[in-house]
C-alpha cells in the first residue's frame, strides 16, 4: 500500500480561520473564533483524506535564520490581532486533543520544516500532500508532491503554479527572487511583477542567467533595475528558498495517523462550546442536535446518491406521490433559469419524502437551439402543467408537511398554477430563528456545518456562467435531487431544536407565516415611471456638472473627484485644511464622516460641495439609471427580492433594488420615490409606525416618564426637552432644545456617546455629556437598561427582543476596546430594533389574514406600501392603521399613520 504523508501548514490556516469567522468567545470571554475554524479544517482533513502519516506544523513567535541575512525580514508585518494571540496556544491544545504533537522548531519557519518533511517523504517513497494555499510552498511541487487547499477543496499541481506565476514549480524561487514579497518584506527587484518575471525566466532560464544577460535587455528601466538591484535579488533568493536540510524535531515514521482520543477530544470541544463539531463527530449526548434518520436514530452518512431517480413518466410520478402520502413528509426544490422568480422559467422540480429517496422531474431542459432534450427515452421530459396538476393535492394537503429552503422563492412558481401550500416549513427560517446573525443560513453552508456534507456546486454542473436549462436532465439529477435530500436532512436536524431552545413561538407566529406573504409581494412587484426617472437623471447630471465646476474653482484646479487620493491631496496639501488624517496605507482619509466634519469646522466650499456631488452621482448610478434597467419585461414592474435571513435583528433586507436604502432625508432622495407609482385606476397607501423604537424602549426599559408622555399623546421630543432642560409648560420651547432632545432620544437607542452627540449637535463634548447626564437623571430606567443589557450580552452572547428573538452580539467580550464598545452599542440597540422588526412582521401577517381588497407591495423598515383601487383607498387606509396599531398589546399605544397618493412619495 502506498504510504501517504499529509503536511498541514497550521500557521497559515490559523490566520485564514481567524479572518473567515466572526469574533466568537467562550462563556468565560476567551476568544475562540480561530480555534473553531482550525478544528473544522483539521476534522475535515482527518475525515476525508486517506493519509497514513500526518504532520501538523507551526511557526514559532521568535526570529529565524532569515533575519540573520536580512534584519528587516517581515518587518512590515503588523502584530497579530489582540484577540488572536491567546488562541495560538489553544490551537496547539486542539492539535493534541486530536491526537497529534504540534511540530515546531525555534529558528526555523513552518515552511522550512514542511520542505524537509516533503523531501524526506519523497525519498522514502511517500506520496506527499502539503495542505496549504501558501504560494511560498509551491516551489516544492513536483513528482510525488502536490498541494491541497482543503477550504476550496482543490489540488494544486504544476497547472496551478503555471496559472499563478506563468512558470513551472522548479522556477518559483527565481520568480520570487525577482518579484519580491511585500507581505514578508522581501525586496526583489523594483518594477518587476509576475508577468515580467515569467517572461524573463522563460527567455533566460533562471536568475543567474538573467543577471548575466542584462546587456541583451532592451527596456532601459528594466535593465537599469536588474543591474542596480542584482545583489538584492540574490539576497531575496536566499530568503525565499526552502531548504530540504532543515533539522526536524520528529522523524517522518513517527507521524503515523493517530486514533482519536475521544475522551480528550470530547472534553476539549465541550470546554470550548463547539457543539456543532461534537455533533458531526458523533460525540454529542444531545440527540436533538444530531442529524437524524427517519426512525429518529443519529446518522453520520446522510447523503446517498445511489437511490436518486429521474422521473420522466407520469405513472412513476404518481407512484412517488403515493409514497409521499404514506410518509406525510415532502421536501422540495425548484431549478430555474434566473435568481429572480419574475424573470425565471421553471426547469425542473426535485422532491424527497425520505432521506436518500429523492427524485428530479425535468420540465424545461433545452439544447443550445432552444429545443427540449428528447433524444432518448431516459431523458424524456414531462409537461409542467401536467406535473403541477398531479402535485396539487399533495401540496395543498394539510396532513403532509412540505419543507423547502428559502420557500418564498419556490412558492412563486407554484403560484403561477394557483397552488397554495398548506403545512409548510422553511429550513432557512428555522435556522435563522435558532441561530440568527451568529451564522449564515444558506443551504450549502448549513450542509457543511451541520451535516458535514459538501453539496455539489452549480458551477461543476452548469459551468461558471452556465444556464441550468442547458444541462442534460441526467446530468442535472444528482445536483437537483441533492438539494431536496439535504433540505429534508436539515429539517430533521433543526426542527427538534425549536422546542428544546424555546423558539417555537417565534418561528410559528412570525417567521413561518411570513414566507408566502413575501412570495406574494415579490410576485406582485411595483410599477415604475421610467420616463420620470430619465428626466430626473438628466436633472441630477446637470446639477452634478455644475457642482464639479464650483469645486474646481474653489480647489484652484481640476482633479478627479472620484479619486480619494487626489481629493485628499487637494484638501490637505493644496488647500491646507486642518483636521486631516491618514489611513494605514498612508493615504488621506476622505470618508463621509470626515467630509461632514470638515464642512462643519472649516466652512470651506470643497468638502461641502463634494458631499452634495457624491450624493447626486450615487443617486444617478444606484437609482435613476439602475432602476430603469431592472424593470421586468414580462410585467412592466420592479420585483425587489427580500432576504428573510440576513440581519442580526430580524429586519428584512432587499436587493434589486435595495428599497431599504432609498434616501429620504434630502429633497433629491425623496424625488426617487416619485418614480414608484400605482397602476391605472389605483392608489398607493403608505402606512408606518410613529416613533416605534422610542415606544419600544419605553416598554422594554419600563421608562415611566416616556410612557406617560405617550399615553397622554404629547409630542415626545418636546416633552423630553422640557424634562431634560427644566423648561416649564408655561414657557416657550426654543426649537434648538427640541432638536437636541430629538437627537438624544434617537441617539440613546443606538448607544450614542457624548462624542457622537457632540458631533450630531455641533456642540462641545462637555455640553453633550451634560445633556446625556441630565437625560439619564430624568429617565434613570434607560441607564439601568443599558447597563443590564450589556451584562446580559456578555453572559449569553445574545440579547432578546420582546418576543423572544435572540440577537447574537459578536465581540461583546473582545479585549479590543473599540470592538467591545461597538458590540455594547449593538447590544443596547438590538432588542429595540429587533422588537420593531418583529412588530412590523406581525403586522404584515395580520394584514394578510384580514383579506383587505388591496395588494401588499413593499415593506421598508417600519412602513408598509399597499396598492388599492381608488374608490377603496380611504376605507383600506383606515383598516390598515387599525390592524397595525392593534397587532400587539403593550402598556403604551402603538400609533400608525397612513397616506394615500399616486406615487410613493405623495403617499408617504
Amino acid at each position: 500500500m502506498t504510504k501517504k504523508l499529509y503536511l498541514l501548514d497550521a500557521s497559515g490556516f490559523i490566520f485564514r480561520a481567524y479572518h473567515a469567522l466572526p469574533p466568537l468567545t467562550r462563556k468565560d470571554g476567551t476568544p475562540i473564533g480561530a480555534v473553531m475554524g482550525f478544528c473544522n479544517i483539521l476534522y475535515k482533513l482527518l475525515s476525508e483524506v486517506d493519509a497514513t502519516h500526518i504532520g501538523i506544523i507551526f511557526d514559532t513567535k521568535h526570529k529565524n535564520w532569515r533575519h540573520n541575512i536580512y534584519n528587516d525580514y517581515k518587518a512590515n508585518r503588523p502584530p497579530p490581532p489582540e484577540d488572536l494571540i491567546p488562541q495560538f496556544e489553544i490551537i496547539r491544545e486542539a492539535t493534541r486533543a486530536f491526537g497529534f504533537d504540534p511540530i515546531e522548531l525555534e529558528g526555523f519557519e513552518a515552511d522550512d520544516l514542511i520542505a524537509r518533511y516533503a523531501c524526506d517523504g519523497k525519498e522514502q517513497g511517500f506520496d506527499v500532500t502539503i495542505v496549504s494555499s501558501d504560494k511560498d510552498l509551491m516551489q516544492l511541487i513536483g513528482p510525488n508532491i502536490v498541494m491541497m487547499d482543503p477550504i476550496k477543496n482543490v489540488i494544486l499541481s504544476d497547472d496551478a503554479v503555471m496559472k499563478k506565476f506563468g512558470i513551472l514549480p522548479n522556477k518559483v524561487v527565481d520568480a520570487q527572487s525577482l518579484i519580491g514579497d511585500s507581505t514578508d518584506n522581501i525586496p526583489g527587484v523594483p518594477g518587476i511583477g509576475p508577468k515580467t518575471a515569467a517572461e524573463l525566466i522563460n527567455q533566460y532560464g533562471d536568475l543567474d542567467t538573467i543577471l548575466a544577460s542584462t546587456d541583451e535587455i532592451t527596456k532601459p528601466k528594466l535593465k537599469q533595475n536588474l543591474i542596480e538591484f542584482a545583489d538584492q535579488a540574490r539576497m531575496s533568493r536566499k530568503l525565499v528558498t526552502l531548504s530540504c536540510d532543515a533539522p526536524i524535531p520528529r522523524e517522518i515514521n513517527d507521524l503515523t495517523k493517530p486514533h482519536w482520543d475521544s475522551d480528550e477530544l470530547r472534553a476539549f470541544l465541550q470546554t470550548n462550546g463547539f457543539k456543532s463539531l461534537l455533533n458531526r463527530i458523533g460525540m454529542s449526548p444531545e440527540n436533538h442536535s444530531n442529524a437524524v434518520s427517519q426512525n429518529g436514530e443519529p446518522t453520520t452518512d446522510i447523503i446517498d446518491f445511489t437511490q436518486y431517480k429521474l422521473i420522466n413518466d407520469m405513472n412513476k410520478l404518481k407512484e412517488y406521490i403515493n409514497n409521499i402520502k404514506s410518509t406525510g413528509t415532502l421536501a422540495f426544490d425548484t431549478e430555474t433559469t434566473h435568481l429572480t422568480p419574475a424573470k425565471a422559467d421553471l426547469v425542473g422540480i426535485s422532491l424527497c419524502y425520505e432521506l436518500g429517496k429523492a427524485c428530479y422531474i425535468p420540465l424545461g431542459h433545452k439544447n443550445d437551439s432552444g429545443q427540449l432534450f428528447d433524444d432518448g427515452a431516459d431523458i424524456v421530459q414531462l409537461n409542467e402543467k401536467d406535473v403541477m396538476n398531479a402535485l396539487r393535492d399533495v401540496l395543498q394537503d394539510p396532513s403532509v408537511m412540505k419543507i423547502a429552503h428559502n420557500a418564498k422563492y419556490d412558492l412563486q412558481f407554484f403560484d403561477r398554477h394557483d397552488i397554495s401550500f398548506q403545512s409548510l416549513d422553511d429550513t432557512m427560517l428555522i435556522s435563522y430563528t435558532l441561530d440568527g446573525g451568529s451564522t449564515r443560513h444558506g443551504l450549502d453552508e448549513l450542509s457543511r456545518n451541520l451535516l458535514n456534507h459538501t453539496n455539489i456546486t452549480y458551477e461543476s454542473v452548469a459551468g461558471k456562467k452556465g444556464n441550468f436549462a442547458h444541462v442534460k436532465p441526467e446530468d442535472a439529477l444528482n445536483y437537483a435531487a441533492e438539494d431536496a435530500d439535504v433540505t429534508l436532512a436539515l429539517w430533521h436536524h433543526l426542527k427538534p431544536r425549536l422546542l428544546v431552545e424555546k423558539q417555537v413561538g417565534l418561528y410559528e407566529q412570525i417567521e413561518r407565516p411570513l414566507a408566502p406573504i413575501i412570495a406574494g409581494m415579490e410576485s406582485a412587484g411595483i410599477k415604475l415611471d421610467t420616463s420620470y426617472l430619465k428626466s430626473l437623471e438628466n436633472e441630477f447630471s446637470l446639477k452634478a456638472n455644475a457642482l464639479e465646476e464650483e469645486i474646481y474653482k474653489a480647489a484652484e484646479g481640476r482633479f478627479l473627484l472620484s479619486s480619494p487620493k487626489q481629493l485628499g491631496e487637494v484638501l490637505f496639501e493644496r488647500l491646507e485644511l486642518s483636521g486631516g488624517k491618514k489611513t494605514k496605507s498612508g493615504q488621506w482619509a476622505t470618508g463621509a464622516d470626515l467630509m461632514e466634519k470638515l464642512a462643519r469646522d472649516t466652512g470651506h466650499i470643497v468638502p461641502t460641495k463634494i458631499l452634495e456631488w457624491r450624493q447626486l452621482t450615487k443617486l444617478i448610478s444606484t437609482y435613476t439609471r439602475a432602476l430603469c434597467e431592472i424593470v421586468n419585461d414580462r410585467t412592466g414592474r420592479v420585483h425587489t427580492s427580500y432576504n428573510l435571513a440576513a440581519t442580526a435583528t430580524g429586519r428584512l433586507a432587499s436587493n434589486d433594488p435595495n428599497i431599504q436604502n432609498i434616501p429620504i432625508r434630502t429633497e433629491e432622495g425623496r424625488k426617487i420615490r416619485n418614480a414608484f407609482i400605482a397602476d391605472t385606476g389605483h392608489s398607493l397607501i403608505s402606512a408606518d409606525y410613529s416613533q416605534v423604537e422610542l415606544r419600544l424602549i419605553a416598554e422594554i426599559a419600563d421608562v415611566k416618564g416616556l410612557k406617560q408622555a405617550f399615553l397622554s399623546g404629547q409630542d415626545i421630543h418636546s416633552y423630553t426637552a422640557r424634562q431634560v432642560f427644566d423648561i416649564p409648560e408655561s414657557a416657550e420651547l426654543p426649537p434648538e432644545k427640541r432638536y437636541a432632545a430629538k437627537a438624544i432620544n434617537f441617539g440613546i437607542i443606538y448607544g450614542q456617546s457624548a462624542f457622537g452627540l457632540a458631533g450630531a449637535l455641533n456642540i462641545g463634548r462637555g455640553d453633550a455629556k451634560d445633556f446625556i447626564d441630565a437625560y439619564f437623571n430624568r429617565y434613570p430606567e434607560i441607564q439601568s437598561y443599558m447597563e443590564d443589557i450589556k451584562v446580559t450580552a456578555r453572559t449569553n452572547n445574545y440579547v432578546e427582543t420582546l418576543f423572544g428573538r435572540r440577537c447574537w452580539i459578536n465581540g461583546i467580550n473582545d479585549k479590543n476596546g473599540m470592538i467591545r464598545a461597538g458590540a455594547e452599542r449593538q447590544a443596547i440597540n438590538a432588542p429595540i430594533q429587533g422588537s420593531a422588526a418583529d412588530v412590523i412582521k406581525m403586522a404584515m401577517i395580520a394584514v394578510d389574514r384580514a383579506n383587505l381588497p388591496a395588494r401588499m407591495l413593499l415593506q421598508v423598515h417600519d412602513e408598509l406600501i399597499l396598492e388599492v383601487e381608488d374608490s377603496k383607498a380611504e376605507t383600506v387606509a383606515k383598516q390598515l392603521t387599525d390592524i397595525m396599531e392593534n397587532v400587539v398589546s403593550l402598556s403604551i399605544p402603538l400609533v400608525a399613520e397612513a397616506g394615500i397618493g399616486k406615487n410613493w412619495n405623495d403617499a408617504h
